[in-house]
């Protein structure tokens, strides 16, 4: 996500539709023509590994510029067919943000497992700080913990302010150098001014190309 100053994040959940209509219609139709916007650097699917719904996940790294392009809102007017697909839905969970800070090197490839924490706290300035002198620093040193990407809400609903941590594998949580990184004595003082948080753990699923033809 280096050269995306914004995400494109979507949770969603088949509902009504059956499982093998709901991902022919998202890996072969939606997602790919976002995936070929201008400006979208990238389209990845993940299914929750947490036992949580929404169960599904589409990140979209991009210029946020490309939210405002005439080519996306022509996406957005849906077909009589995706409307009513839309309409037996579970979940189709939009949001977007805009890029504040984070640490690690690009990773080749997209990340095994992602997770995405999400925290609204009655001091933005306070969460910022934290993350950027203290927890991004002892994130970096987990073994397996490739890189996070923090951002803020500027659409949709959900916490202010989302952290984007791309894993190895599971195997990260059980070592101590993270254990380190989520005991120290500034994070118990930050999270007493936490007024929402919603953490949720992902598998990656597939990688988005955009139509060929």
């Amino acid at each position: 996500m280096s050269s995306a100053d914004g995400l494109l994040l979507v949770l969603s959940a088949p509902g009504d539709v059956p499982d093998e209509e709901f991902h022919r219609w998202y890996d072969t139709d939606h997602a790919p023509a976002r995936a070929a916007l201008p400006g979208v650097l990238g389209a990845e699917r993940f299914r929750a590994v947490d036992g949580l719904e929404p169960g599904w996940l589409a990140v979209y790294p991009l210029r946020r510029e490309a939210l405002a392009s005439p080519e996306y809102a022509a996406l957005r007017v849906r077909s009589p067919a995706e409307a009513a697909l839309v309409e037996r839905l579970g979940a189709l969970d939009r949001r977007v943000y805009a890029r504040l800070d984070g640490a690690g090197p690009p990773a080749p490839g997209p990340a095994p497992l992602l997770l995405t924490v999400g925290l609204t706290g009655t001091d933005p300035g306070v969460l910022d700080a934290w993350y950027a002198e203290e927890h991004l620093e002892l994130l970096a040193a987990v073994p397996g913990w490739r890189r996070a990407t923090r951002f803020r809400r500027v659409e949709g609903d959900g916490p202010d302010r989302l952290a984007v941590h791309e894993l190895d594998g599971p195997e990260v949580f059980a070592t101590e150098e993270y254990r380190r990184a989520v005991t120290t004595p500034r994070r118990d003082g930050v999270m007493a001014t936490v007024t929402a948080r919603e953490r949720r753990l992902f598998a990656h699923h597939r990688s988005i190309s955009p139509p060929t033809g």
